[in-house]
């Protein structure tokens, strides 16, 4: 049988698929790999709450016995889960102090559908407080005095890191593409309602997404083939509707460049983009400048409107019983959200509906629009987890949305590009990021860990 060819903390949960069903690599052997890994780098990383090493080995041993199974495509793939979804025994911590010693009894749904597809939980990733800006001690793996980002800050470190292929993240605002930008993995937010959010604490009941910090883009894809369909416990969850089939892989795609995203991005980052566009115009590509998109500004807007009050009626039973143990910015975000009127939320939801609109017409004629991830690399770690700006609107939105990582930049921090698709067509976006991704350079891994 073939070797593998790289070391086994580098290799994408594809790769780790193929090798376990060609009986080229033990689960056993990987899992005991990865936690050799994360004992000699987590100490300088804190991606981790939990690492459940004896249930870990458990399952990877009950993945060699379903190898080639039809219902296992990711027997065997080590997986990382963040602290505010269920895994049955650990804590679903938070990051909240009254929540640390409070094991879940199930799984939540998504790991659930991904443990029946034949992954193994290696532990609980660390998350800001209840997924919110004050940020947790987790060190980004390519400088450590810049923000790893925020929320799902512990799923990207540890891919990153090599301690784990995959590791489910949630996104309300940013929370899965900042955090991929800015470690230099890919992040898949999918359609709003394709993954059921049943176990996860919620952030925003219209605004949660569960999604994925992975190594490559067909790692995303088999976390969507596994992770999708209606959960009874979600009700926002359903089966993708019929929609006329995506773009053909093989095919160069149609980008609309959304130039109204580059205006407030570092110049670093806008003319990563744009050599991003040429390279891939290059190689057949179409790529033409979207004009007639909704404003950004407002998008955030009612984003952040929508985010605070729902946050705050999360949250209002919490706060009266543990007051002190809430963080700085989170307990003023939700002081300050306890004060905004109905009207401003109910007006919310109505420039919501017509901003999809506008977006809808926006995204015709193209596969995805091509754009920042993020308006500047990693900022330092005291300046916070960074903007979530070009991140929020599709989060309102509910459309799916990836970040591809790019080539290091000038600080040798990793620069990323973002593309977004119509609602319903992962597939096809994942189909324009992985053509997109076969020509264009990569990050590679961070230095000083290998």
């Amino acid at each position: 049988m073939p070797a593998p060819s790289a070391a086994l903390h580098r290799l994408t949960a594809a790769e780790v698929s193929a090798l376990i069903a060609a009986r080229a690599l033990s689960p056993v052997e990987l899992v005991r790999s990865l936690l050799a890994r994360v004992e000699a780098t987590e100490p300088g990383l804190r991606a981790w709450e939990t690492i459940d090493a004896e249930r870990a080995l458990a399952g990877a041993r009950a993945a060699e016995r379903t190898v080639g199974a039809p219902s296992a495509p990711l027997a065997g793939v080590p997986l990382g889960v963040k602290d505010v979804i269920d895994v049955a025994g650990l804590p679903t911590g938070c990051g909240f102090e009254p929540f640390r010693a409070r094991p879940a009894a199930t799984d939540a749904g998504v790991v659930a559908r991904l443990r029946r597809a034949g992954a193994t939980v290696l532990g609980k990733t660390t998350t800001t407080q209840f997924a919110f800006r004050d940020p947790p001690s987790t060190r980004n793996p390519w400088r450590e005095d810049c923000s790893p980002g925020g929320s799902s800050t512990g799923s990207a470190v540890a891919v990153a890191a090599g301690h784990v292929p995959l590791a489910l993240g949630t996104q309300t605002s940013g929370s899965v593409l900042r955090p991929a930008a800015f470690n230099g993995v890919t992040g898949f937010k999918p359609t709003f309602g394709r993954v059921g959010r049943r176990g996860v604490f919620p952030s925003a009941w219209s605004l949660d997404h569960v999604g994925v910090l992975a190594r490559s883009v067909e790692d995303c894809r088999l976390f969507l083939a596994a992770a999708e369909g209606p959960d009874p416990g979600d009700p926002a969850s359903t089966a993708p509707p019929t929609i006329p089939p995506g773009p053909d892989a093989a095919l160069p795609p149609r980008l609309g460049l959304l130039v109204a995203a580059l205006d407030g991005a570092s110049a670093e980052v806008r003319e990563h983009v744009l050599e991003a566009a040429r390279r891939l115009e290059a190689e057949g590509a179409r790529v033409e400048e979207v004009g007639s998109a909704p404003s950004l500004e407002l998008m955030q807007a009612v984003q952040q409107v929508t985010m605070q009050c729902e946050m705050v009626d999360v949250h209002r039973r919490l706060r009266a019983l543990h007051p002190d143990a809430y963080r700085p910015a989170l307990r003023a975000y939700l002081e300050v959200g306890a004060e905004l009127p109905g009207w401003a939320y109910v007006r919310a939801q109505r420039l919501r509906r017509r901003l999809a609109l506008e977006m809808d017409r926006a995204l015709d004629g193209h596969d995805a629009l091509l754009l920042p991830t993020c308006v500047g690399v990693a900022p330092p770690s005291a300046a916070g987890t960074g903007d979530p700006s070009l991140q929020a609107p599709f989060s309102l939105l509910g459309l799916p949305a990836l970040s591809l990582p790019g080539r290091p930049g000038r600080e040798r921090l990793p620069l990323a590009i973002q593309l977004v698709g119509r609602r319903w067509d992962d597939l096809g976006l994942l189909a324009v990021a992985a053509w997109c991704e076969e020509r264009l350079p990569r990050p590679g891994s961070p230095p000083g860990l290998d």
